[in-house]
C-alpha cells in the first residue's frame, strides 16, 4: 500500500503517527508524511517520504504562545479554547486543505492516515466519496464524542452520579455551546462554504469522528467514560514507544531499584513554564529518601528549570522511555494523552495537574478510572504534590488499578489492529484496486480547492 499521513504540527501529534507509520513501514508498505517543517528530519529518518504543509498550516505547536500570541492574555476556559479552536484548527483548513492535494498528486496514496485535528480533510470527507481514498482518523486526545449526562468537553467533568449533577451539567453544557461550540461552527462553516461542500452541525472535534471512514482511539475502553460511540470508532491501544531515538542518560545505573522512580513530566506543550509542574515536584520530594525523582524538559535545555536542584533529582532534555518506564513507579504529569497513555500500558499510576488544552478531561479520566490522583489544578502546590505521591506510592490500589489497565492495553494487540482495519479498507474500496482514482481525484481537487 501507499499510505498518506496527515499530522498536526505537535508532538504529541506526530509521536503517535509516526509510530504507527513504522508499523506501517515494517509491514512493507510505502508511507508519505504531511506536516509542518520543523518536523522534516524526524520523519525523514523515520523512512517516509516528507511533504510541508503550506504557509498558513505551516506552524510548530509545541511553543502554542508564538502561533498564536493573543492566548498570553487569556485565562484557561471558554474564551482560551474558543480563541484557541479557530486561530489554530479553524484557520488552517484551507492550507491544510491544499497540502493534502498536492501531496496526493504527488503521491497517489491508497489510503490517507490523519490525527484528530487536522481538519483540513473536512472538506474531502464532507466530498463526493468516490473522488477521495480511504480516510483513517487517529484519536490522539480523550474521545471527543457527546457524553450521555450532557456535560461538554474540555471541561474535566465526571460523569454525573446524580440528577442534581445532570441539572448542573446542563447549565454548563448551555453556557459552552454559546460561548465556544456554536461561534467556532460558525468560522467552521464559513470557511466550508468556500469549498462548496454541505454545513457540518455537530461539534467540530465530533465532526470527524462522524465522517471518518475509520476511527483509531490510541487508547483503551477502560479509559474512556461509558457511551455509545459511532460504529467506526476501534479502541487500538497506545503505539509502541519508538526505540532508540536518544542515548541512555550518564546516571541510568541509579536506577536500580533501590528507590521509587517517580517521574515528572510537562510534556512538549505546556512546558514554557517549568514552575507549574516541574519545580514543585522538586521541592516536594526533595526530602524523601527513599525516592529517586526523575524529570524530563520535553526537549528544552536542563538548565531551563529553575534551581536549586535536590540532591536526589536527575534531570535530562529527553530520555529513552522504552528504556525508562518499565522503572518507574509513579508519573506525575499535566496530563499529555499519550504520555498517560503510555503509563498506563506499563501499568504506572499517575498524579496529574494540568487545566489547558484537553488536559482537564484527560485527567478527570485519570482519577475515574482510578489509575491515580488529579489534583484539578495548573499549579499545584509543594504539599500537594508530595501527599498525592506519596498515596499513591503507599496504597497498593492505585497500582493494582494500573496493572490491570496494562493487561488490558496488552490484550488488544495494537500492532495487527491498526494493519487490519487499514487493509481492510484499502481491500473494500474498489477503486484502488482497478487504480482508476486519479480522474477522480484531480475533479475532487478543481471541486474543493
Amino acid at each position: 500500500m501507499k499510505v498518506l499521513f496527515a499530522s498536526t504540527p505537535a508532538t504529541g501529534h506526530l509521536n503517535p503517527m509516526l509510530a504507527i507509520a513504522n508499523i506501517l513501514i515494517a509491514d512493507g508498505h510505502e508511507i508519505a508524511f504531511l506536516t509542518g517543517t520543523v518536523f522534516r528530519g524526524r520523519v525523514e529518518a523515520s523512512g517516509a517520504r516528507f511533504f510541508p504543509l503550506p504557509k498558513g498550516a505551516d506552524f510548530d505547536l509545541r511553543d502554542i504562545l508564538s502561533v498564536v500570541p493573543e492566548l498570553k492574555t487569556i485565562a484557561p476556559g471558554p474564551e482560551w479554547l474558543r480563541v484557541a479552536c479557530e486561530r489554530i484548527f479553524v484557520d488552517a483548513i484551507p492550507a491544510q486543505n491544499q497540502g493534502l492535494h498536492e501531496a496526493l498528486e504527488h503521491f497517489q496514496a491508497d489510503i490517507v492516515v490523519g490525527d484528530d485535528m487536522i481538519f483540513g480533510i473536512l472538506p474531502m470527507l464532507l466530498g463526493p466519496r468516490e473522488a477521495r481514498p480511504p480516510v483513517v482518523l487517529c484519536g490522539t486526545s480523550f474521545l471527543h464524542w457527546a457524553r450521555d449526562d450532557g456535560a461538554p468537553n474540555f471541561v474535566g467533568l465526571p460523569p454525573a452520579a446524580t440528577e442534581e449533577q445532570r441539572q448542573q451539567y446542563a447549565v454548563i453544557a448551555d453556557e459552552y455551546d454559546a460561548n465556544v461550540d456554536q461561534p467556532v461552527l460558525r468560522s467552521l462553516n464559513k470557511v466550508l462554504k468556500s469549498f462548496g461542500v454541505r454545513p457540518v452541525t455537530i461539534p467540530l472535534f465530533h465532526s470527524v469522528i462522524e465522517l471518518a471512514d475509520a476511527y483509531l482511539q490510541l487508547s483503551v475502553p477502560s479509559f474512556e467514560f461509558p457511551r455509545r460511540f459511532p460504529s467506526t470508532v476501534h479502541f487500538v491501544g497506545t503505539p509502541p514507544i519508538i526505540r532508540d531515538q536518544v542515548p541512555l542518560p550518564p546516571w541510568a545505573d541509579e536506577l536500580d531499584g533501590s528507590r521509587k522512580v517517580v517521574l515528572v513530566t510537562q510534556g512538549t506543550v505546556a512546558n514554557h513554564n517549568f514552575g507549574l509542574l516541574v519545580e514543585p515536584t522538586l521541592k516536594a520530594l526533595a526530602n524523601e529518601t527513599d525516592v529517586l525523582v526523575v524529570a524530563t524538559a520535553g526537549g528544552r535545555p536542563v538548565d531551563a528549570v529553575p534551581g536549586p536542584i535536590p540532591s536526589n533529582a536527575r534531570i535530562a532534555s529527553y530520555l529513552p522511555f522504552e528504556w525508562l518506564l518499565p522503572r518507574v513507579d509513579v508519573l506525575v504529569t499535566n496530563g499529555g494523552y499519550g504520555s498517560v497513555n503510555q503509563a498506563m500500558s506499563f501499568g504506572i499510576p499517575l498524579v496529574t495537574a494540568g487545566m489547558t488544552e484537553d488536559k482537564a478531561d484527560v485527567n478527570a479520566r485519570v482519577a475515574w478510572s482510578g489509575v491515580g490522583v488529579n489534583l484539578a489544578t495548573n499549579e499545584p502546590t509543594p504539599e500537594a504534590l508530595r501527599e498525592a505521591v506519596r498515596t499513591v506510592l503507599d496504597r497498593p490500589a492505585y497500582r493494582m488499578r494500573a496493572s490491570r489497565m496494562a493487561d488490558e492495553f496488552a490484550s488488544i494487540g495494537t500492532r495487527s489492529a491498526v494493519l487490519r482495519i487499514i487493509k481492510r479498507l484499502v481491500g473494500e474500496d474498489g477503486s484502488r484496486q482497478t487504480g482508476a482514482t486519479e480522474t477522480g481525484r484531480r475533479s475532487a481537487h478543481r471541486q474543493v480547492s
